[in-house]
């Protein structure tokens, strides 16, 4: 793993040999560094000198809106249901949202509204697998595990570089 500065605070990246395991915002390298110590107890974890380059460089574009679409390997453990949601999620374009009921619908199950709020509420991979893009039926912006101000940031940076680079 290595943790770098970004514009919404310090961003941890953990990856295994697949792809990237982790992705993580927060205020201080301790507390991300503690998170990802409890999420995995029984991984061997170590500092990466090289700092991940690649996908770090891949995160930060993003998030500058230089580059709107993360294509990078994942490497989580989760439950098909949870995949069948994020493999939604990863599909809505950017600078678009969607509600809770219409990824439950979009995966063949209307009635789990619920179940997918559960599933973007564990992402493991801020942004990679883009979570803040799901907002309440009545377009409010719902919970994030990383923060509300942290998502409406994300969303506007997205918006913002929509309006401006029109497809």
């Amino acid at each position: 793993y290595t943790i770098v500065d970004s514009p919404l605070g310090r961003l941890l990246v953990g990856a295994t040999g697949k792809g990237i395991c982790a992705v993580s915002i927060g205020k201080s390298d301790k507390a991300l560094e503690i998170t990802l110590f409890n999420e995995y107890p029984a991984a061997e974890i170590r500092w990466d000198r090289t700092g991940l380059r690649e996908y770090v460089t891949d995160l930060l574009k993003y998030l500058d809106g230089k580059q709107p679409n993360l294509d990078l390997p994942l490497d989580v453990q989760v439950t098909a249901f949870q995949w069948k949601v994020y493999e939604t999620l990863k599909a809505i374009p950017y600078g678009r949202t969607r509600t809770y009921g219409e990824i439950a619908e979009a995966i063949g199950q209307p009635k789990a509204i619920r179940a997918v709020a559960r599933a973007c509420s564990t992402n493991p991979t801020a942004m990679v697998i883009p979570c803040h893009r799901v907002v309440r039926k009545d377009g409010s912006l719902g919970g994030y595990r990383w923060g509300l101000e942290r998502k409406e940031t994300l969303l506007e940076t997205e918006d913002r570089k929509t309006w401006e680079n029109p497809e």
